[in-house]
């Protein structure tokens, strides 16, 4: 009599096209088309923040306690630009990184097609934040060079759950700001938009990103997990301390020197990064990433 025990991993290969499906369908019925959900017509009203007060770098500081009602507001404004622009520039390494991923795997998979799906949304929002940043009247705001060329190389090199956890780490950052940011009636409509639509199509990206970590380092050794553990590290290191350019200050018309000695001793900022993170930080220790000199970078870029 033939035997119908499922093997395991052909269990966890139908259950991985089920969550497929899943996310497939979800877009399906609730996706967003920036182009006309987005009110561009109307004028940036400057009586509205670009982002809320409280998660400004400068909130809680001396030097924000003496700025106008004005300052502030452009302030928050130049920051969510650059937030945006940091967001932009992964999300091309993302797209990058998952086209890599899936190249040669099977076109009818429902994870190929996930994917593709995927890299839709971020060009979407890619296209979302750049006439976003424009509107909040801020320029192209990028990382440094050097950020911009380590970048380059992670696009090229990361696999795996390297590549994964990396792109779940720069979302779920994004995601719990923007949380924030679509509830606060004193951000400009447009940008609370803006985040709604990333936050809700987001969701199903971090979804994705937090199985394929799992699946990938199913069977992986010690020596990979420390080593792939301290790669993801190192990138959302420079993903975290790039979302805000120094010259937004400048162009708030403050003082740059002050201003970045303000925000790098501003507690309130870090110990609201570090509460925002707990949900990642706890699902990289159920994932064993949180190594001593992963942990040692975490909170360097004050993520724990």
């Amino acid at each position: 009599m033939a035997s119908s025990t499922v093997r395991p991993e052909d269990q966890d290969r139908t259950d991985e096209h089920d969550v497929a499906r899943r996310l497939l369908d979800s877009s399906a019925k609730l996706s967003y088309d920036p182009v006309t959900e987005v009110d561009w017509d109307t004028p940036l009203d400057k009586d509205f923040h670009g982002a809320s007060p409280e998660w400004s770098t400068l909130y809680g500081t001396a030097y924000w306690n003496e700025l106008t009602d004005a300052q502030r507001k452009e302030l928050t404004r130049q920051e969510a630009a650059s937030v945006a622009s940091t967001g932009i520039w992964f999300e091309m390494i993302l797209q990058q990184m998952v086209l890599r991923d899936i190249y040669t795997t099977d076109a009818t998979d429902p994870r190929f097609q996930w994917a593709l799906t995927e890299i839709a949304d971020e060009c979407r929002h890619s296209i979302m934040f750049a006439r976003g940043a424009a509107k909040l009247g801020a320029p192209a705001y990028r990382p440094r060079r050097a950020v911009v060329e380590l970048g380059r190389a992670f696009k090229t090199l990361a696999f795996g759950e390297a590549a994964y956890a990396a792109i779940l780490v720069a979302e779920e950052v994004l995601d719990v700001m923007q949380r924030d940011w679509m509830r606060d009636e004193r951000v400009a409509p447009f940008v609370r938009t803006i985040n709604n639509i990333h936050v809700v199509e987001e969701s199903r990206h971090m979804k994705f990103a937090r199985d394929e970590t799992r699946k990938r380092l199913r069977n992986a050794g010690p020596l990979r997990r420390r080593i792939n553990a301290f790669v993801i590290a190192v990138a959302s290191y420079y993903i975290v301390t790039s979302m805000v350019n120094p010259q937004v200050y400048a162009n708030a018309g403050l003082d740059t020197r002050r201003a970045l000695a303000e925000a790098g001793a501003n507690e309130h900022h870090k110990s609201l990064m570090r509460s925002s993170c707990s949900g990642l930080m706890e699902f990289l220790a159920s994932a064993r990433l949180l190594t001593r000199p992963a942990l040692a970078l975490y909170k360097r870029a004050h993520l724990i």
